[in-house]
């Protein structure tokens, strides 16, 4: 038995090393005009070799995101022990963008590169005590409270942010609305570089934390019997997949239901071991993300779909199949 899943891991990893320079090939040369990358690359024109930046700094941040958002959902499902818990869902996302926008909306983030995530990281982590604090129980009632909370949290959020719109200038609404529609297209190599660094890091602490992980999953009284601390190895989990929801909210706006769909998958794949599951889910949900971004890109081209809507047509219908299939197990 060991050894088959060892197969099919190895099967996984081998697969998505295949599949990524093929889905960034693809979204290099498709596009409102096509490139081919390698002719592109020797030619001395100037247009295609602009277009194939723009096009790879896009992808590269479709990247950096869907790898960051499916890594905090394989995070937030173990600790919480819910399978339906996702960034978005639980309102993580939306007090991070609600942080994002006040930064914005009050032009501290002319601060500095690193404002706007840090205040997406304090609304990220203050809904998530919300949550934490709201959801008592234990089973089946822990988890609907914990979704609960999560949406009440969610919708509390985007009525501040609503509010805060309401009562800005003309300039600023600009700036908060563009960032609110959700984009992969960087304003700086800064900023990119940074959330690419933050979910290689963030990754790899969670990693680090793969045992601690299988071990919360299967209850807090579970993991203290297996040596295991549940409010510090929760906090340090929870506080991860929070930095690297608030990261990514900070660069491409709300981007939801990815940390539901890549982690649910490769959990039938690879098995819900965490040393496995955390970083085929960073490179999964990158792939993924990229190509729901060449789909939005080119699905109805010369308009554009925002990345997230085609996201949420995928997430939510996957949402109802999965919440129908947890009710008919129980």
């Amino acid at each position: 038995m060991k050894s088959k899943r060892l197969v099919k891991t190895v099967v996984v990893f081998l697969s998505l090393a295949i599949a990524l320079p093929v889905v960034t090939l693809v979204g290099l040369a498709v596009g409102g005009e096509f490139v081919n990358p390698f002719s592109a690359l020797s030619s001395s024109e100037k247009i295609p070799k602009v277009l194939l930046e723009l096009r790879f700094l896009r992808l590269a941040t479709a990247f950096a995101v869907g790898g960051a958002l499916s890594v905090s959902g394989v995070a937030y499902q173990a600790v919480l022990r819910n399978p339906l818990a996702e960034p978005f869902i639980l309102g993580i996302s939306g007090g991070a963008s609600l942080g994002a926008a006040f930064a914005i909306g009050l032009n501290i983030a002319a601060l500095g590169s690193l404002t706007v995530p840090a205040f997406s990281f304090i609304g990220a982590a203050l809904v998530l005590g919300v949550v934490l604090a709201l959801s008592k129980g234990a089973g089946v009632e822990y988890a609907t409270r914990v979704m609960l909370s999560g949406v009440i949290a969610g919708s509390l959020c985007s009525s501040a942010l609503m509010f805060l719109i309401s009562v800005m200038d003309l300039k600023t609404l600009h700036s908060v609305t563009w960032w609110m529609l959700g984009g992969l297209t960087p304003s700086g190599c800064g900023q990119l570089t940074a959330v690419l660094i933050a979910g290689v890091v963030g990754s790899v602490t969670l990693f680090a934390f793969g045992r601690d992980a299988d071990a919360l999953s299967m209850g807090s009284e579970t993991a203290f019997y297996l040596g295991v601390s549940p409010r510090t190895s929760g906090m340090v989990i929870l506080g991860t997949a929070s930095f690297l929801t608030a990261t990514s909210v900070s660069l491409a706006g709300i981007i939801g239901f990815v940390g539901l769909i890549v982690p649910h998958i490769l959990r039938h794949i690879v098995g819900a071991t965490h040393r496995r599951l955390f970083p085929a889910a960073y490179l999964a949900g990158g792939i993924f993300l990229m190509a729901c971004d060449t789909l939005a890109r080119t699905a109805l081209y010369p308009r554009e779909i925002p990345v997230g809507v085609v996201t949420a047509m995928l997430g939510g219908p996957f949402f109802i199949w999965l919440m129908n299939r947890n009710e008919e197990g129980k």
